[in-house]
C-alpha cells in the first residue's frame, strides 16, 4: 500500500506563486510515474503534469512555461512549482502515482486527498 499526502495549497493573488508537495509513504517500490491532477468546480479532473523516476516530464498545454514538476526520489517527494498563477488555475490539486507490478506495468492508481489552490484578488 502507498499513501500520498499533499501540502502547500492556499490562497494566492493572480501572478503569484505556490509550491505544492506530495509525500509518498508505504511500499514505494510499487509506484513509478507520479504527477499532479486538478479538478475545478463543475469540471472533470484533468492532468497537470507527470514525471517518471528518471525525470521525464509532461505538462498540460495550459500550464507549460508556468508550472514545473520535480521529484526527489531519495525523499519520496514530488513537487509542483506554480508560477504566474491565473484565476483559472483555481482547483483542488491531487497527487497521483502509477501503481505498478512486474516490469513496471501500470496496474492501478494511487491518489492523495487533494489540496485547495485558490487564485483570486
Amino acid at each position: 500500500q502507498v499513501q500520498l499526502v499533499e501540502s502547500g495549497g492556499g490562497l494566492v493573488q493572480p501572478g503569484g506563486s505556490l509550491r505544492l508537495s506530495c509525500a509518498a509513504s508505504g511500499r514505494i517500490l510499487d509506484i513509478n510515474a507520479m504527477g499532479w491532477y486538478r479538478q475545478a468546480p463543475g469540471k472533470e479532473r484533468e492532468l497537470v503534469a507527470t514525471i517518471t523516476r528518471g525525470g521525464s516530464t509532461n505538462y498540460a498545454d495550459s500550464v507549460k512555461g508556468r508550472f514545473t514538476i520535480s521529484r526527489d526520489n531519495a525523499k519520496n517527494i514530488v513537487f509542483l512549482q506554480m508560477n504566474s498563477l491565473k484565476p483559472e488555475d483555481t482547483a483542488v490539486y491531487y497527487c497521483h502515482a502509477d501503481k505498478v507490478g512486474y516490469r513496471f506495468q501500470r496496474v492501478g492508481d494511487y491518489w492523495g486527498q487533494g489540496t485547495q489552490v485558490t487564485v483570486s484578488s
